[in-house]
């Protein structure tokens, strides 16, 4: 292959992964008039060391997730966030699964705080 294929393929792939990684974050800022919770979904060390402002902590990657997951009320309105927006992202599918429709992803814990006006506490 040559070197000209191989920058272009390179050009496409950068450009992929941004676009990829932006989609995760929410685009304007959430109402939170509206909001039941905010969960955070990384590791209790994670949340210990810096969350949104009235967050609760559910570990997606949990043995437990889904069992508190199943706690919260199927009509709730809520928005979770991670680290980057990946986790946050499989917690969201799995929260549709169980038919709650109204889960947003706010992305990384930055973007969350820009989306929601919340502040980042310890």
């Amino acid at each position: 292959m040559s070197k000209f294929f191989k920058a272009i393929i390179a050009a496409v792939s950068t450009i992929a992964i941004v676009v990829g990684l932006s989609a995760c974050a929410p685009s304007q800022s959430i109402d939170m008039k509206s909001v039941t919770a905010v969960i955070d979904v990384r590791t209790a060390d994670e949340y210990a060391a810096g969350h949104l402002k009235g967050a609760i902590n559910i570990d997606v990657e949990s043995a437990s997730f889904m069992d508190e997951i199943m706690k919260l009320d199927v009509n709730g309105t809520y928005v979770v966030y991670c680290h980057s927006g990946r986790r946050a992202g499989i917690a969201k599918d799995q929260m549709l699964s169980m038919g709650m429709n109204k889960v947003t992803n706010a992305g990384g814990i930055s973007d969350a705080a820009a989306a929601t006006g919340l502040p980042i506490v310890q």
